[in-house]
């Protein structure tokens, strides 16, 4: 019950945090993924007080991308540190909410007693990666999209021949949806963007193992330069994750009783709460629509509502930055106030977005900010996949009295009974439409590479065309900001490639 005093037999802290960035300029000298996980796992344990690796009983691992090689490394990561705990594992793929995901389990691990010890960690060193095959091939560099080249060689689908590949592709297909769903106009919504990473870019100012560490203004990061060259409508390369570091992150959990029988002090441990987690379809065009993520919201409330705590008691967020459509709606979800940050590392793209590790570096954050006096609760929010995959979790000062382990934080069957059908996809349509959302795609010298509408047709199926870049009239029309796209009509017609190439017409 929740009244019951707590047992400190199971009842999971954090007592151990540790970051590392890697700036080494000679890319052969610098650190791959495994030396970053063991230095970041060694300050861990050293913030700890030492001496908690050679008693892990399991240990979690975040996989990577930017040495796919040495994949799994998590045996390798094992040997490195010289120890050899009964429980490894690696997930199979790198997604955003992996770190929390992780932290429940490792939670549950503690609270039912099957481990003592327990460690996660992560790190990318794709910044290394990239300079390497720069000087093999002679300086010559190749695509900086690691997501995207994870897909090369593989025959494109449906959603991919129309240039959906990556995240950047298809986060602004939320970001231009929920913008017309709430009435925002295209201004309106991009001052909201530039204010938020504005605030996180001067809370990775104060951060000294955020990556990028300058304070920029709202203007600097909403206007298109040189500097800030367009990336995806309507996200410029500032407002989107920041892929090209050498960061790695790691954190050590374990019962109170243990703790306090190794002697750490109260002040050093930060109290594992409820997580919850839910996700949506794999597939992005299964969606029921792109307004709002039944996923999300089922999250984020199920992790208050399971340690009985309502948004006024949470002091301190870390709402998932990759692009910035995702926090606006988790705060919209949770009623986070606009003028406090959204993030306590500065988010991925001034903290560093190393894949799916950077919410280990937001555990690591938050738990020196609550250390350091500067709250009682904090709210971490994981968030992986094309908008798919929905990990939150609690942290405290002090343990929550509705916190009992292990427990069972999937919140699948909620997410799934709030969630309507999705419309069905009809892939060889052509005809008259109306928009459902969009975007437009760039290149690396900021050149138009060809607009992307996702449309219905009259029969509600959904079905994707593309606006090609020499059609400049109706590229201007989605991103002007003179009229909103979404719900305006359409024709699609087969183009010579065997796309559908989009038309407008007038309503």
């Amino acid at each position: 019950m929740a009244g019951d005093p707590i047992d400190p037999a199971r009842t999971p802290v954090i007592v151990g945090v540790g970051q590392i960035n890697d700036r080494t300029p000679d890319p052969f000298a610098a650190l791959d993924p495994i030396a970053l996980m063991a230095e970041a796992l060694s300050c861990a344990d050293a913030d700890g007080g030492g001496g908690w690796l050679a008693a892990l009983d399991s240990l979690a691992v975040v996989d990577q991308i930017s040495f796919r090689a040495l994949n799994p490394v998590v045996d390798a990561l094992a040997a490195q540190l010289g120890i050899a705990p009964a429980h490894r594992f690696q997930t199979a793929m790198p997604m955003g909410d992996s770190p929390i995901r992780l932290l429940n389990e490792a939670a549950n691990w503690i609270g039912s007693g099957e481990a003592r010890v327990a460690a996660v960690v992560g790190a990318e060193a794709l910044r290394t990666a990239a300079r390497r095959a720069a000087a093999v091939a002679g300086g010559a560099e190749g695509d900086h999209n690691a997501m995207r080249v994870r897909h090369r060689g593989r025959a494109p689908d449906y959603r991919q021949r129309y240039g959906l590949t990556a995240p950047v592709d298809v986060y602004p297909l939320y970001e231009n949806a929920t913008r017309a769903a709430w009435g925002q106009s295209l201004a309106e919504a991009q001052a909201e963007t530039g204010e938020m990473w504005a605030a996180m870019s001067r809370v990775a100012a104060d951060n000294p193992h955020a990556w990028l560490r300058s304070e920029r203004t709202a203007d600097d990061i909403i206007r298109p330069s040189a500097d800030n060259r367009p990336i995806a409508f309507p996200y410029t390369k500032l407002m989107v994750a920041n892929i090209s570091v050498n960061q790695g992150a790691g954190f050590i959990v374990t019962s109170l009783a243990e703790a306090r029988a190794r002697g750490v002090p109260e002040s050093q441990l930060v109290y594992v709460g409820h997580g919850a987690s839910a996700h949506e379809s794999d597939d992005v065009l299964a969606r029921e629509n792109y307004e709002a993520s039944p996923g999300m919201r089922v999250s984020l409330e199920g992790a208050l509502r399971a340690n009985d705590l309502r948004i006024d008691d949470i002091d301190l967020v870390e709402l998932y930055s990759c692009f910035p459509c995702v926090p606006k709606m988790a705060r919209r979800i949770i009623g986070w106030p606009h003028d406090r940050p959204v993030s306590v590392v500065g988010g991925l793209t001034f903290g560093g977005g190393p894949i799916g590790n950077y919410m280990s570096h937001a555990v690591a954050a938050m738990v020196m900010r609550l250390r350091a006096g500067d709250g009682r609760n904090g709210l971490l929010f994981g968030n992986g996949g094309f908008a798919t995959h929905n990990h939150s979790i609690v942290l405290s000062r002090a343990a929550l009295p509705a916190a009992r382990f292990p427990h069972d934080f999937d919140q699948q069957t909620r997410a799934d009974a709030t969630r309507g059908p999705a419309p069905v996809v009809d892939e060889s349509y052509a005809g008259p439409g109306t928009i459902e959302s969009y975007t437009v795609l760039y290149a690396r010298t900021g050149a138009v590479s060809r607009g992307v509408i996702v449309a219905r047709n009259p029969a509600g199926e959904r079905f994707l065309a593309a606006v090609p870049a020499e059609d400049m009239g109706t590229i201007d029309i989605l991103r002007d900001g003179s009229v909103d796209p979404v719900g305006t009509p359409g024709v699609a017609t087969r183009s010579g490639d065997g796309l559908l190439a989009w038309r407008r017409t007038l309503s």
